[in-house]
């Protein structure tokens, strides 16, 4: 049987899904029913992504999707490990689960993604909770066919990490949660080394897809309805090195741009340190890229960013923002701010505050520092004391909410296109959709609209979303 096996890739997967499937179906014969799975993401919308291609996979090999994990044949957790806290709640939820292993004998747990890539934590999993059967990392989820094929042919618990990742497996299938809008993959890992961040010791060193390989998986999923594109990556702005052909993230945009049907593209993340004005003035001239910038500070105290390893200072960051609203005025920016980090004083605190109200950002994922084992900043000294730092965010909080309620107020009564997302879930008869500044804005509509690109009044601004209604009445 090892001679039929291929050795290259996805050909081998594409034999490994073919056995399983065989697998599947005839078990499904003898029970009348094909079984369930659900996949679980915990982090960021590289994870989201990961998990439609573990979606896609057991789709494609003869799993239904289920309501909830209880009640799955297969209960996959794709990880994050960027928060400590992260790993306690997955470690509740897979404790659930022997409960319903003992009632379900054919019941598949696993634990893939990030969080796996830490040795550690494989040896809590193989010591504490022995019902998991599947562990893999972040590195080979694409391999997901083939770990499956082993468990289903020996019962026993396979672990399967690999500590690094020299290539990138393409044209394996994925279950997208959306119809109209995808996220798609151009770069994987990190060569920052930000201080506080675990991700570049468990995603690797940083990859580029080829630009062919990346515009013809987008040409796809225009041809199959998609009318928005999230390019992804852990630093977006680094595209293109180490790729044999020469070419920036700006060069790729632009090629992306030009593909015929996609009529928004987007991009997520992008480090200040990188962010070139060949960048912003492809953003600046092209209609599809919508004009809004992620555009993470993490703090306005030069002092602190250096400690970060940021390589940037505060005046760098300002400097910058001029730049990007000199070229395109109407540009929305939000940002991701720690609170808290080692060594930070009042006064560091002070110069984040100034920083927020001289960008004013439209919005802001805020975050208490937490010690992440394994970063340089779990070891430093001069921990900030909780009672100051929870001061602190809440005045950050405050700040950041009045500017983005002013600035929403400005907005109010323009006609703006929405991409329309799916149904409110607290409003009846109401759908909501997404500006192009990515804020949100909820109005009446037929549930036909969900996936089109509408015109929305307006009508009153809500913080960090509006109320609204269609332009033309015969929607």
């Amino acid at each position: 049987m090892e001679n039929l096996i291929p050795n290259e890739e996805p050909l081998r997967q594409e034999y490994f899904m073919s056995e399983v499937n065989d697998i599947i179906h005839s078990r499904a014969m003898d029970k009348g029913a094909y079984p369930t799975y659900k996949v679980v993401t915990f982090g960021c919308q590289m994870n989201a992504r990961d998990s439609e291609k573990l979606s896609g996979i057991l789709s494609g090999i003869g799993y239904t999707e289920a309501e909830n994990e209880e009640d799955a044949d297969l209960v996959l957790f794709n990880t994050c490990t960027v928060r400590e806290n992260a790993n306690d709640r997955l470690y509740g939820r897979v404790g659930q689960l022997k409960k319903s292993k003992e009632k379900n004998h054919d019941m598949i747990v696993g634990i893939c993604g990030c969080m796996m890539q830490e040795a550690e934590e494989v040896e809590k999993i193989k010591k504490s909770y022995r019902h998991v059967d599947l562990v893999f990392g972040t590195h080979n989820i694409y391999k997901l066919a083939e770990i499956l094929f082993d468990h289903l042919t020996t019962k026993k618990q396979i672990i399967n990490v690999m500590e690094s990742a020299d290539m990138i497996v393409e044209k394996l299938p994925n279950k997208r949660q959306y119809a109209f809008k995808s996220g798609v993959n151009i770069t994987f890992g990190c060569n920052n080394f930000c201080s506080y961040c675990i991700v570049p010791y468990v995603r690797g060193r940083e990859r580029s897809r080829k630009p062919e390989e990346i515009i013809d998986e987008i040409k796809t999923l225009v041809a199959d309805g998609v009318k928005e594109i999230m390019l992804l990556g852990q630093n977006v702005n680094s595209y293109g090195r180490g790729l044999e052909e020469e070419i920036s993230f700006a060069g790729l945009l632009e090629r992306i741009a030009e593909i015929e049907g996609l009529e928004r593209l987007r991009f997520m993340t992008p480090h200040p340190k990188d962010l070139s004005d060949e960048v912003i003035e492809v953003m600046k001239n092209n209609k599809k890229i919508c004009k809004h910038l992620h555009l993470p500070l993490q703090s306005g105290s030069s002092a602190i960013l250096k400690k970060m390893n940021r390589v940037y200072t505060k005046e760098d960051y300002l400097n910058l923002v001029k730049r990007i609203k000199t070229a395109i005025p109407d540009i929305s920016l939000t940002t991701d701010i720690i609170v808290g980090f080692p060594g930070e004083t009042e006064g560091d605190f002070l110069d984040t505050l100034e920083v927020v109200k001289e960008v004013r950002y439209d919005s802001a994922f805020t975050f208490i520092y937490s010690k992440r084992s394994g970063t340089p900043a779990a070891k430093m000294e001069e921990q900030v004391d909780p009672k100051a730092i929870k001061d602190r965010f809440d005045r950050l909080l405050k700040t950041v909410q009045d500017i983005a309620a002013e600035n929403t107020k400005k907005n109010e009564g323009k006609c703006m296109p929405a991409l329309v997302e799916g149904k409110n879930e607290h409003m009846e008869g109401y759908l909501t959709g997404k500006l192009e500044n990515n804020l949100t804005v909820h109005f009446k509509g037929q549930e036909r609209l969900i996936g089109e690109i509408v015109d929305v009044i307006l009508d009153e601004a809500k913080g960090f979303y509006y109320m609204g209604h269609i332009k033309t009445s015969e929607v």
